[in-house]
């Protein structure tokens, strides 16, 4: 069945899409170059409003009507163009900088309730047992049947320290489930690493912010004064994306400089670029080329890049440079297939739009936007199987992905061979000792035979 999630990433810790989008900001639209009003369509739009403002049952203010009326023509568009007020605006700019206050969880819409899309590592919702797929009912005592998502998420945000029971529906659970979780700020730790074992390093990227790139090159130091290496895993699974300069970064820690990591395309001249393994492109004007720390050994060290259906946007960009450039192998499940490129318009009243304005390609021309990066060896989350997850072409009005193939087809329903639930599919810690697909990576390296299971 479709999903009819309306939006995906709605951060509840206050990050709006941050999870799934690469970003580019913009100072202002360009207001010298007015397209013709359709004059119809606006004498319409202005009978709605005289009729609401003088014959509703209660009176409404104008700039909510009007606030109303814009956040209703970007989230038509596609499930991640929408409308940012002053609030949602200033939270967003935070969220790029990895430290928020809330729950910690990725949410949406779906039949007027709540929808946990993913909760987030190491956060209290995480920690209480929040799983992706669960639904939200109720809020303290208020249901959730009939708010808006931005009123339920604004529900769910609060002070540190305070609480909230969020009472849950869950597939395979007869009875709903309540979970009464404490508000804490959130510090999203974008990067961290350590030594499997002698030889073989692990880099784990949650997330792209400002400092991710710069981050990794600090880690990748780290794990070379431990010994040289035999092998590396680069871990992006469950990463939402973030900040586009932060994934230009990231892959030209490993590629050869001024090496094309993506391309974007779109409508406006300034919508289609590429964009290169250069200084020019990750830095945005900081001063110090951070790349230039990186033992040499770090671009040619064999590489294993693990990816799921929660690796998104950012992520992708990354997976898909370093797989076309032969730089690594690519392990796991097909990616979430978040390939647009959203732009931030400030506005003049301190809020913003965020437009929808290209798509992302691969190196050699593949288009991520509802197709995802393939992996190179298919190696499920567990030995199981894997849970089914949430993709791009489950999102309603998602945009197709330009290059013929115009609408990808969702996955079928949510069980695998065991018949086992999304929800009832084991936790493990992604680089802990239970991590199926991080010892099969291991094992990759090391040169033995790992059993695919790919088709």
């Amino acid at each position: 069945m479709r999903s009819k999630l309306q939006k995906l990433s709605l951060v509840l810790t206050g990050v709006i899409a941050g999870i799934l989008i690469s970003l580019n900001f913009s100072a202002s639209a360009d207001r010298s170059v007015l397209a013709p009003l359709p004059v119809e369509e606006l004498r319409a739009f202005t009978d709605v409003f005289n009729a609401i403002k003088q014959g509703y049952v209660e009176p409404v203010e104008d700039r909510t009507l009007i606030n109303h009326a814009i956040s209703g023509m970007l989230s038509n568009l596609d499930p991640h163009s929408a409308y940012l007020d002053a609030e949602g605006f200033r939270e967003l700019r935070e969220g790029t900088q990895g430290e928020f206050g809330g729950l910690g969880i990725e949410v949406g819409m779906e039949d007027g309730f709540v929808k946990v899309v993913s909760p987030i590592e190491d956060t209290p919702a995480f920690r209480a047992g929040i799983l992706a797929g669960d639904l939200t009912v109720k809020l303290d005592d208020t249901p959730v049947k009939g708010m808006t998502l931005s009123d339920a998420v604004k529900r769910m945000r609060g002070k540190p320290n305070t609480q909230i029971t969020l009472t849950i529906m869950r597939q395979g659970e007869s009875a709903p489930l309540e979970f009464t979780i404490t508000r804490e700020v959130i510090r999203v730790q974008s990067v961290r690493s350590r030594i499997i074992e002698p030889g073989f390093g692990y880099l784990r990227v949650a997330h792209f912010q400002e400092n991710t790139a710069e981050s990794v090159v600090d880690h990748l130091n780290r794990l070379y004064t431990e010994g040289p290496l035999q092998g590396l895993v680069l871990d992006l699974r469950n990463d939402p994306g973030g900040l586009l300069h932060g994934a230009i970064g990231v892959s030209a820690a490993f590629l050869a400089r001024d090496t094309l990591v993506v391309t974007t395309d779109g409508r406006a001249p300034d919508a289609r670029r590429e964009y290169r393994a250069s200084p020019e492109d990750y830095l945005r004007g900081r001063r110090g080329d951070f790349i230039r720390r990186l033992p040499d050994e770090a671009r040619e060290v064999p590489m294993v890049v693990l990816v799921n259906a929660g690796s998104a946007s950012a992520s992708e960009i990354v997976a898909g440079a370093l797989q076309d450039h032969g730089r690594a192998i690519v392990m796991g499940t097909r990616t979430f297939g978040k390939g647009s490129v959203q732009t931030i318009l400030p506005l003049n009243n301190d809020a913003a739009i965020k437009l929808t304005t290209a798509r992302y390609y691969t190196p050699s021309g593949r288009s991520i936007q509802a197709t995802g990066i393939e992996p190179d060896i298919l190696v499920e989350e567990t030995e199981n199987g894997s849970a089914r997850r949430m993709r791009e072409a489950d999102l309603q009005g998602y945009l197709g992905n330009g290059r013929g193939d115009s609408r990808a087809e969702p996955e079928a329903s949510p069980e695998d061979d065991e018949g086992q639930a999304q929800s009832q599919m084991p936790r493990f810690e992604m680089g802990g000792p239970d991590d199926y697909q991080l010892a099969k990576a291991i094992a990759l390296l090391k040169g033995e035979d790992i059993g695919q299971n790919n088709d």
